[in-house]
């Protein structure tokens, strides 16, 4: 027999809090009392509005009770303080994490509908049998190395852009050359252009799983490569040259998918009667990859 779902408040502490919290009135009052200065100066109270909290998850109903109030800032921007109540008994070290979590699903769900990034206040109501509070507020000491956190977590992130790396330098790249300099290429319309340095980075690559993934991301990336440059390709890699001729028919036979009757002027990839065009501009109309075989990007070997 399958258990009942509970659908009742899971504490009384919950019902209490809700009930009055879910009341503007009540929550203004809360909001001026509680809030700090410096963030009470930001918001419009008389703008408060009942947000549906739908994103919390099922198991913070055991420890805590959620109001999220979205509320105007004083300057006329979109922002949300969302309040919430610690009732157990043993405290939660990582209480401001969780809290940093469901403001970040507030934040997300705003962006679902807006343009921009809004404000979460989180404020934590705690009313447990150990006092004073015995943990700290600040998300970042909830780390073993907090120092160590605050500099991952305050400073920009570190960007790889490879869109203005030389690719000389990404060369130098060792086992992330070849998928740096193709990730980079994949949508040059002369892919001849960076045939040398390609060459010399799928040289380096042992890994046969590996090999397999680039040529199947060459072929399902870009709408640019030609029987062309598939067919040089193989002249300078002899040791790959099956496998890059099996990948140069598969571009034949989407073309002749595509164009039963014959390829439309401009089509640079060549028929079955005919060889590779000299072209190396786009394929026009180029059919979605997995028409004529599997764009699955794993080891396993489609081309």
């Amino acid at each position: 027999m399958s258990k009942k779902k509970n659908t009742t408040t899971p504490t009384p502490h919950d019902a209490a809090f809700r009930s009055f919290l879910a009341n503007p009135d009540v929550a203004r009052d809360f909001l001026e009392l509680h809030l700090p200065a410096e963030y009470r100066q930001l918001c419009d109270l008389s703008t408060l509005k009942l947000e549906p909290a739908t994103f919390v998850e099922p198991d913070l109903h055991q420890y805590a009770s959620d109001i999220l109030w979205s509320v105007k800032t004083t300057g006329g921007e979109d922002g949300y303080v969302y309040t919430l109540i610690e009732h157990q008994s043993t405290e939660n070290l990582y209480m401001p994490f969780r809290m940093l979590r469901y403001s970040v699903a507030a934040m997300q769900r705003h962006l679902e509908q807006h343009k921009t990034l809004p404000l979460v206040i989180p404020v934590l109501f705690y009313h447990g049998e150990r006092s004073p509070y015995p943990y700290s507020m600040n998300w970042l000491d909830c780390f073993e190395n907090p120092a160590l956190a605050a500099k991952i977590y305050t400073k920009p992130f570190p960007l790889v852009d490879i869109t203005v790396v030389d690719d000389n330098e990404i060369m130098n790249h060792r086992r992330m050359a070849a998928l740096t300099l193709l990730m980079k290429h994949i949508r040059q319309r002369d892919m001849l252009m960076c045939l040398d340095n390609l060459v010399r980075a799928l040289q380096d690559i042992q890994d046969e799983e590996q090999i397999t993934v680039l040529f199947n991301y060459l072929l399902n990336g870009s709408e640019h490569v030609t029987v062309e440059f598939l067919q040089t390709l193989a002249q300078r890699l002899p040791q790959h040259e099956d496998s890059i001729m099996t990948l140069a028919e598969r571009l034949k036979q989407e073309g002749i998918q595509r164009y039963p009757a014959g390829y439309p002027a401009g089509y640079p990839a060549g028929s079955s009667a005919g060889g590779a065009s000299k072209s190396t501009g786009n394929r026009p109309g180029a059919p979605e990859r997995g028409n004529a075989g599997s764009t699955n990007l794993s080891a396993d070997r489609t081309f």
